[in-house]
């Protein structure tokens, strides 16, 4: 399947990394960047205005407020009423800033030092310009005010670069953080929009390359996930084909207590399409069969590593922590089949440097599905380290177990052995549900039974399993409620539809756009 098909991976940098970019960029670039941003983001906020009123823009004593006076000005051009609220010292503006705020004076604009009241009927959009991607210190006294009550206005809230007082690299709130409806952001995506609070933060985000072709001057250290990183897997099967040219999936964990854990990620394996799939129990007094999905074959786990023939294993979910268990871990990681290490089997490893070794000289990298508590045990740290940099700690835990990990969550953050790192979009707030991950592991089994190599299969797998979750969610209206064994079928219609897309033409694709370009992330207006 062409990737031109789905949107591109974009590159994604941390705050050193734009700044490298803006070195480059900003020599002799005529418009000036800052113009380049203000004039894009007063096209977007034009879109989200429904008709004439009076827009606030509030800008603070940087060049995120020199892109304020460049957006302001455009907007009283167009014809609207702006109100620019400017605490900061003029003089002490940064020089494309002072020669933004200049223009503003210049056009017949003007600024006051308090945040004003909403006029009669409220304003028609507020406009966050306050401080940008080097903001490293909690917001306090005026400019915390000045947050609160623009965040309680009733209207669309649009943050330029990235919402004030959240971290560019780690989308963690540094305290208070403007809530926005839009975010527009420039030049490319930063970690922090994506991940952790990012999202929450940001509303709908909008990128902007400002005619900047920043992979053509820094390399991207990340990607976001889209099936254009694994289009060239997405063959049609062929029609000479049976099911042991889909391999044989293995799942060991199912103690007793956490049987279905297992009977999950066996559903989910069968419904992506593997030619057999075998579920191994620790629990010896639960029935061998699952009347739903009697497509299942059952094993007691030990027999299960001992049988031949086997493309791809995973191992964890519903396994407990016995010593029974261990002994199952420690005998999954010296076979040379694929290997998938999820919940308890992460557990065991943690607290195991002998396990731990052997994982790190094993003949071909695991794949490990830890949500942050399971990281923080497997690097020794805790749940809040781990979320205060969610790409430090996926690619820390990568690199010392010589592994692809996939640090699961809000902007789940999938690491490669090597360094690289991506964060995924998809997925949404109601699959905070048990058996979600066992569903994930069973998915990413399906992928290395089929033959694909682990990273492109963790890539493909964390995308597809938040985008089934999203078209369930989207299909039932659904907020909270979702069930884990709702997303397996999903799941199933999605990747088909990557596989086999919609011969009409008017057709979204499934990963979300219309022909490989979303609404929310156009570059026009």
């Amino acid at each position: 399947m062409p990737a031109s098909r789905f949107a591109p991976a974009r590159p994604i940098y941390p705050v050193a990394g734009i700044r490298a970019v803006e070195s480059l960029a900003i020599p002799g670039a005529v418009p000036p960047l800052m113009e380049r941003a203000g004039a894009a983001a007063a096209a977007l906020a034009l879109r989200l205005l429904a008709g004439p009123g009076t827009v606030l823009v509030a800008c603070g004593p940087g060049n995120n407020g020199g892109d304020g006076f460049v957006v302001a000005r455009h907007l009283k051009a167009a014809g609207l009423r702006v109100v620019v609220a400017f605490a900061g010292d003029p003089a002490r503006l940064p020089d494309d800033a002072s020669a933004a705020h200049a223009a503003w004076h210049a056009h017949g604009g003007s600024t006051t030092p308090d945040l004003p009241a909403p006029p009669p009927g409220g304003w028609s959009l507020v406009v966050d310009a306050l401080f940008g991607i080097g903001l490293q210190r909690p917001l306090d006294g005026r400019y915390a005010d000045w947050i609160a009550a623009l965040n309680a206005q009733p209207c669309p809230r649009l943050a330029l670069d990235i919402p004030s007082g959240l971290d560019a690299d780690t989308g963690r709130r540094l305290g208070p953080c403007f809530t926005a409806t839009h975010t527009v952001s420039f030049i490319a995506l930063k970690p922090g929009l994506l991940t952790l609070d990012g999202p929450d933060q940001c509303g709908e985000l909008h990128l902007r390359e400002i005619d900047v072709d920043a992979e053509a001057r820094v390399p991207a250290p990340g990607h976001e996930i889209t099936p254009a990183l694994f289009a060239g897997l997405l063959a049609p099967r062929a029609r000479n084909s049976h099911k042991g040219s889909y391999g044989d999936t293995a799942l060991i964990g199912g103690a007793p207590g956490m049987v279905g854990a297992a009977i999950l990620a066996g559903r989910a394996t069968a419904h992506l399409g593997a030619g057999r799939v075998l579920v191994g129990l620790l629990d010896p007094g639960s029935l061998p069969v699952d009347i739903l999905r009697p497509e299942l074959m059952f094993r007691a786990a030990p027999e299960l590593l001992a049988e031949a023939g086997i493309a791809a294993f995973a191992v964890g979910p519903g396994l407990g922590q016995s010593d029974a268990a261990w002994t199952l871990v420690h005998a999954a990681i010296a076979l040379p089949a694929r290997l998938v290490l999820d919940a308890d089997a992460l557990n065991l490893i943690a607290r195991d440097p002998g396990l731990q070794n052997a994982l790190v000289h094993r003949g071909q990298p695991a794949v490990l599905t830890p949500h942050p508590a399971e990281a923080a045990r497997l690097l020794g740290s805790t749940t809040a380290e781990v979320q205060a940099d969610r790409v430090a700690a996926a690619c820390r835990l990568a690199g010392q177990l010589h592994a692809w990990v996939v640090l699961k969550g809000c902007g789940s953050v999938v690491a490669s052995p090597d360094g690289r790192w991506w964060i995924n979009t998809t997925g949404n707030p109601a699959m905070a549900t048990a058996g979600m991950g066992d569903v994930l592991s069973g998915l990413l089994a399906a992928l290395l039974a089929r033959g694909w190599d682990a990273g492109e299969a963790l890539l493909a797998a964390v995308h597809l399993h938040g985008l089934a979750g999203d078209r369930v969610c989207a299909a039932q209206g659904l907020d909270c409620g979702l069930l884990a064994d709702e997303v397996a079928p999903a799941a199933r219609a999605c990747f088909n539809a990557w596989v086999r897309p919609p011969e009409n033409t008017g057709a979204p694709a499934a990963d979300g756009s219309f022909f490989g370009k979303t609404k929310k992330d156009s570059e026009s207006a």
